[in-house]
């Protein structure tokens, strides 16, 4: 297999396409008297892993693009409501899908995991906090990294240091960075069955009974110490690694345009998410697949 982009779109179709077949509880319900859809639900998240890899948030400019550049993929593709809408329907599909493409891959089983959340821009003025149908789930909250104030949600992510996605949510800007942890172990039990895990993490992530918590799930915690605290284990190691992090999130912002989602509703948001994060972990899996050095790369897909 080489690592270019029909290659990788072809793979990701037909193995999304067998997964479906094999678990169709997993895609969208639809009567089974009706008109048949003539783009396939493999097709429709090949399409929207294609556009996130190629730097294309807007659906619109999107479908032209695919309609002069990939009939040879597609024949047939539909109008963008056509196309939103069938995107927004596949939302618990494509959650699912990040997981167990993660799963099949050698990078599954890493011992060291990153956690970390990420703020996730829906708006500027007040009158859009106020009049969008996102208020309720976006929410005011502070970047310190970036030392600014802003509007919207948090991506909060438990990653190998390759970057694969092993847990992730999406939840208001406020939403404490503990909590969501420990949510994202309970529903994947399978992640908290290992016989013994590091996750490194930022000053954020303390509290005796937080920190008492994740032993009895056989996770080894290694995060800064937090002033007035004595020098913790693994200093050494802070430094690189919250910059593998950064990286990671630098990838899913600089290159596959995260915060450019253009979602108006929570929906429309969290599909878009996912979309970007589905992208992201197809790379992965396949440069996994096909052996290449660099399993993060996006560079043989972008163009």
């Amino acid at each position: 297999m080489d690592a270019d982009l029909d290659t990788l779109a072809t793979a990701l179709y037909v193995r999304v396409d067998d997964l479906l077949k094999s678990h169709p509880e997993r895609a969208p319900w639809r009567p089974k008297v009706g008109i048949a859809p003539r783009l396939a639900d493999a097709e429709v998240i090949t399409l929207a892993v294609m556009a996130a890899l190629l730097g294309h948030p807007s659906e619109s400019q999107w479908l032209r693009f695919a309609r002069a550049r990939l009939r040879h993929l597609f024949p047939y593709l539909p109008q963008q409501p056509g196309y939103n809408k069938r995107l927004r329907k596949l939302v618990a599909t494509l959650n699912w899908l990040i997981t167990t493409l993660a799963r099949e891959t050698s990078l599954w089983t890493d011992d060291v995991w990153v956690v970390d959340s990420t703020p996730i821009e829906c708006g500027r003025s007040r009158e859009t906090a106020r009049r969008s149908e996102l208020a309720g789930f976006a929410e005011y909250g502070y970047c310190a990294s970036h030392s600014r104030y802003f509007w919207g949600l948090r991506l909060h992510l438990l990653c190998t240091l390759h970057g694969l996605p092993v847990g992730f949510a999406l939840t208001g800007a406020k939403a404490d960075e503990r909590l969501v942890l420990l949510e994202i172990l309970h529903a994947q039990p399978s992640l908290t069955d290992r016989p013994r895990q590091i996750m490194i993490g930022d000053k954020n992530y303390f509290g005796r009974e937080f920190e008492a918590t994740l032993p009895q799930a056989n996770i080894e915690l290694l995060r800064p110490a937090r002033k007035g605290e004595a020098e913790r284990s693994g200093a050494r190691f802070f430094t690189p690694l919250r910059q593998t992090i950064e990286s990671i999130n630098d990838t899913l912002k600089g290159q596959l345009d995260l915060e450019r989602h253009g979602a108006r509703t929570t929906t429309g948001v969290v599909a878009r998410i996912w979309q970007r994060l589905l992208a992201l972990t197809a790379a992965i899996w396949h440069n996994d697949n096909i052996g290449a050095t660099i399993k993060r790369s996006l560079t043989a897909y972008d163009h």
